[in-house]
């Protein structure tokens, strides 16, 4: 399914210019891990970057003009950050797989001459194949809509010769406020095209709601977990009736961590709706989803999500130790971190201010941000900081380094 590599954002609210991880021309910095975990003080843009994030899934559903006021954005106008001079820019360094290689997206948003929303630039490249340091072609650039794509594997424009190597297909948008990638048409046959916009297309941006988890659903399995969570207890089903003994495992694993939990069952009532029962030790009669506690919906909702089939190659959480008591952070950021070892088939992304849950990470996988006195944010690797990493190996624990000051 792929992971992030790396990711530049430049331009968008109080991200002027932060990079996380590798980039193309980027010959010193370090890919992401698995697991990524931002930190910082209040107001220093952690929910600005998960936005960006969303901002992004946003403009491949929706196109740039609407993402930029969805979820209380207020327009391109309140998004672009202060003073700036340019567009807003996206650039993603994305690998398929560890054996390909890697892909990397540039995208630019910018306004028209009647101060709509506008791709100003989209360009996909990918460095050749079996070369040792592998010369980038491009295989998708378009400029206000117009530009061109080549078809197949290991074909492009190949910058430092000028030179076009395999098929190219002209292409012009017609509306260059939706993304290339999405454009049906001659881009539909690209294998890498569609590989990297099936990517995106299946990130998880998580706004879980226990209000709206507690809504009683109709009855009907759903494979996947949707923004609010308020299809929770369908999810359940789906996975209580594709595979009861998956199902089980979720409920032990969430049942060690719920006191007095010993069973939590789908139900299906007459009327065709979907709720959950949970059988508390001491009680001889179950309560439901609609009486249990913020923490207890969100533990169960979180499990669900390591636990579901044809996992989405991104999950973004934002915060989640709001409402859980804290000696569980510890261990949903192990079972998080267990849920994606090793693998290419999803990567997680975590705001946090616990260092209970920072307790449980590396300080390759804890990126912090910071205020600086232009009123911008810098982003830096925990283990970028002096002294951190040799703390950490000496098994001083990276959460309580971040409480006392050491760094961020």
């Amino acid at each position: 399914m792929g992971r992030i590599a790396g990711i530049q954002i430049k331009n968008y609210g109080s991200l002027k210019n932060v990079k996380l991880g590798k980039l193309l021309f980027d010959s010193k910095g370090k890919e992401l891990t698995n697991m990524n975990a931002i930190i910082g003080q209040s107001g220093t843009g952690k929910s600005t970057l998960a936005d960006a994030f969303g901002f992004l899934a946003d403009c491949l559903e929706k196109g740039v003009e609407v993402a930029c006021d969805l979820n209380g954005r207020g327009g391109y106008e309140s998004i672009i950050s202060q003073g700036a001079e340019s567009s807003i820019e996206f650039e993603l360094y994305y690998r398929e797989t560890s054996n390909e290689p890697p892909i990397t997206y540039e995208l630019s948003i910018g306004l028209d001459k009647y101060d709509r929303p506008i791709i100003e630039k989209e360009r996909l490249r990918q460095r050749r194949a079996n070369e040792r340091y592998g010369r980038p072609m491009s295989f998708l650039f378009l400029e206000y809509g117009k530009g061109f794509a080549f078809k197949g594997n290991n074909s492009g424009f190949l910058e430092e010769e000028n030179q076009e190597i395999g098929d190219k297909v002209d292409v012009e948008l017609a509306d260059p406020r939706q993304l290339g990638i999405v454009t049906l048409g001659e881009l539909r046959e690209h294998p890498r095209i569609v590989k990297f916009k099936n990517f995106l297309k299946n990130w998880y941006l998580c706004y879980f709601s226990p209000t709206a988890a507690r809504e009683i659903p109709n009855a009907g399995p759903q494979k996947y977990l949707n923004r609010l969570g308020n299809n929770v207890n369908n999810v359940a089903q789906f996975l209580y009736r594709e595979d009861p003994k998956d199902f089980l495992k979720v409920l032990r694993s969430i049942q060690t961590k719920l006191p007095g939990v010993k069973e939590i069952k789908p139900i299906k009532l007459q009327n065709g709706q979907l709720v959950l029962e949970f059988l508390e030790k001491g009680f001889n009669k179950p309560f439901y989803s609609q009486k249990m506690s913020d923490g207890t919906l969100k533990l169960f909702a979180y499990y669900l999500l390591l636990y579901e089939k044809d996992a989405r190659p991104l999950v973004f959480i934002e915060e989640p130790e709001n409402g859980l008591y804290h000696k569980y952070l510890a261990d949903l950021a192990l079972q998080m971190k267990n849920s994606i070892k090793g693998t290419y088939s999803k990567q997680l992304f975590i705001t946090t201010h616990s260092p209970f849950f920072v307790n449980s990470l590396s300080p390759e996988e804890v990126w912090v941000l910071e205020k600086q006195e232009d009123g911008f944010s810098t982003i830096t690797r925990a283990s970028e900081y002096e002294h951190v990493k040799q703390l950490c190996d000496s098994e001083v624990e990276l959460g309580d380094l971040w409480y006392s000051n050491y760094f961020g």
